[in-house]
């Protein structure tokens, strides 16, 4: 029995889920203008379903496989139009707009994988490509997309301690954050086509 590359398979997750992605940018935006209750709020969202988009792969790996190429065209424009959306959004903030906002709650966050072009194609490679040519029991499957969601949890907090950490400097240039976070979102927006 072969035993998984430990190693490789941590770097490409630690690289993935820590890196500058949409559900990053905006929990770093929220936590900017409107505080860690409200990223992390969105936080649990995007973990739950991160988890759920890894049992989704490791379930019907062999029929997504067969229908990724309509999945991905189908992603790549949802997931563009609702970044763009965002960014939008983003742009637009004040700090005296009322705390209610669609980019700061639990079913934002869980939408935002879904649409996530990023987090659906690590979702459906890492299952795939690291675990299932050594291990195929269901309890190692869920074993690793467990390890997975922890690994993206951890990624999501990372982010917004970041953002508690820089509050007030980033509070002082809010226009300026706003924008460059913004153009983030574009700028992942963009690359889907590239």
């Amino acid at each position: 029995m072969c035993i998984i590359n430990i190693t490789s398979f941590l770097i490409y997750c630690i690289i993935v889920t820590f890196t500058p992605g949409p559900t990053n940018i905006v929990i770093l935006s929220t936590v900017h203008n409107f505080g860690a209750k409200k990223a992390m709020e969105y936080t649990y969202g995007a973990t739950f379903a991160f988890g759920l988009l890894l049992t989704i792969s490791a379930v019907l790996n062999t029929i997504l496989i067969t229908i990724i190429p309509k999945i991905l065209i189908l992603m790549q424009i949802i997931g563009s139009v609702y970044m763009l959306y965002l960014a939008y959004q983003i742009y637009k903030m004040e700090v005296s707009e009322p705390a209610e906002i669609q980019t700061g709650t639990f079913a934002s966050g869980f939408l935002m994988q879904f649409v996530n072009p990023k987090v659906v194609l690590f979702t459906m490679t890492v299952i795939p490509s690291f675990v299932m040519p050594y291990y195929t029991s269901t309890s190692a499957l869920a074993a690793f997309a467990a390890a997975i969601t922890i690994i993206g949890f951890f990624a999501f907090v990372t982010w917004v301690l970041f953002g508690v950490m820089f509050k007030e400097l980033l509070r002082k240039h809010q226009k300026a954050v706003n924008i460059i976070m913004a153009l983030f979102l574009v700028y992942s927006a963009l690359m889907i086509w590239m």
